[in-house]
């Protein structure tokens, strides 16, 4: 393009007018001014494009601060660009931001990727107990190694509205095969609860979107409402984490020298706590005083599920159910299980597995909505005259 400004010049230098010029090189006369003007400054060096990055790139940084960054990092190699950028303000002044630290040290290698973790959600809407057997609380108190080496790992359950201890079991582990047969021998003793609560760790909750697991569909096959506490929530099961403290005062500090002699501590502490240790919520009555065993015993076999009239009942394979010519992911802990279609509107339906609420299939959109979801979406679709609260309640009512 240089040698078309040179003409431009020989023609204005020539005496004609940049008007001229202009109309017939088909630019404005306002880019001629300007080279006139860059010529007349600087001569035919003035008739060069100058580069168009910026004098100083906003993200530069000064190489000795690289050096000092990484030298602070081998220092210690487990801080965050937080704690290192305040190890380099003691001793220098101008540091970097926080996130000029963390692009530093990406560009330099010296982070780790961290795996995308699937959130859980809780399931909301907890049932306030105040009769016995309307909610059993479900979980693991922390393990602990006994004095011949074997781990313990005590699993509890409690009614929530009398504070009477089901369960104090210690287990070698976790996994579910190790738990469910505790609490058929605890169904078969006090019958079944109305619903249990349980936190959104294994082996009762999954971090797949439903959350289901093995474990939780047996209990919903058995006719019980399964509800989740929100994660990091743990006073949304404040009784039962109480009963932990006192628990692990008594019976785990220190553990007992044998793993057998530490579940005889927990049976003793059962016993303790039921029937001999007052307690304040009740008056300074006695857990046993209130408790009584549950109406509904536990089942031989669980019964089919039955859902409304008329409403369409597809089959889990694969985690999926077929819809037209849709696949609907639902979860791989209900294959081979049936649910339910209720109708709410023109391409709603409100998705069940017994009386457990799933979600919403939108039809239209092609989306499964999980309960969580829904009440989002609710909100948002919802006329500024309608309060969001009610419709949330709706959509999630149980089965009649």
């Amino acid at each position: 393009m240089s040698w078309e400004r040179e003409t431009w010049l020989e023609r204005y230098r020539a005496g004609e007018r940049v008007s001229e010029i202009a109309a017939a090189h088909q630019v404005s006369r306002k880019t001629l001014y300007k080279w006139i003007e860059r010529y007349e400054e600087w001569g035919a060096e003035g008739l060069r494009e100058l580069s168009r990055a910026p004098h100083q790139h906003p993200q530069a940084v000064e190489a000795v601060w690289r050096e000092r960054v990484q030298a602070a990092r081998q220092q210690h190699p487990r801080w965050g660009a937080g704690k290192l950028r305040w190890l380099l303000e003691q001793e220098h002044e101008g540091v970097p931001s926080v996130s000029t630290m963390g692009r530093l040290l990406r560009e330099n290698g010296l982070t780790a990727s961290r795996r995308r973790v699937a959130r859980a959600h809780g399931s909301g809407n907890l049932q306030k107990a105040q009769q016995p057997n309307q909610v059993w609380a479900v979980d693991f108190k922390g393990w602990c190694r006994t004095g011949d080496g074997r781990r313990c790992e005590p699993l509890t359950i409690s009614d929530y509205a009398t504070r009477y201890l089901l369960c104090r079991q210690g287990l070698e582990s976790t996994r579910t095969e190790l738990v469910r047969p505790v609490m058929e021998r605890v169904f078969r003793q006090y019958g079944l609860p109305e619903r249990i609560r349980s936190d959104n760790g294994a082996p009762f909750a999954s971090q797949g979107e439903c959350g289901l697991t093995e474990l939780a569909v047996w209990w919903l096959e058995l006719g019980i409402l399964w509800e989740r506490i929100d994660p990091g929530r743990p006073q949304q099961n404040g009784r039962h984490e109480r009963l932990h403290r006192t628990l692990q005062e008594e019976t785990m500090q220190p553990p007992a020298s044998t793993w057998r002699l530490q579940q005889r501590r927990l049976e003793s502490f059962r016993v303790h706590y039921n029937e001999q240790r007052p307690h304040e919520a009740l008056g300074q009555q006695l857990p046993a005083t209130f408790y009584r065993r549950a109406g509904r015993d536990y089942p031989r076999t669980h019964p089919e599920p039955e859902y409304g009239s008329g409403w369409p009942v597809r089959k889990i394979d694969g985690g999926r159910a077929k819809w037209l010519s849709e696949r609907i992911f639902v979860s791989h802990a209900l294959n081979g299980r049936c649910i339910g279609f209720e109708p709410v509107a023109e391409g709603l339906w409100r998705v069940w597995f017994y009386r457990q609420w799933l979600g919403m299939w939108d039809e239209k959109l092609g989306r499964m909505y999980r309960p969580y979801q829904w009440q989002r979406e609710q909100t948002r679709r919802a006329p500024p005259q309608t309060n969001p609260g009610e419709l949330s309640e709706a959509a999630a009512r149980p089965l009649s």
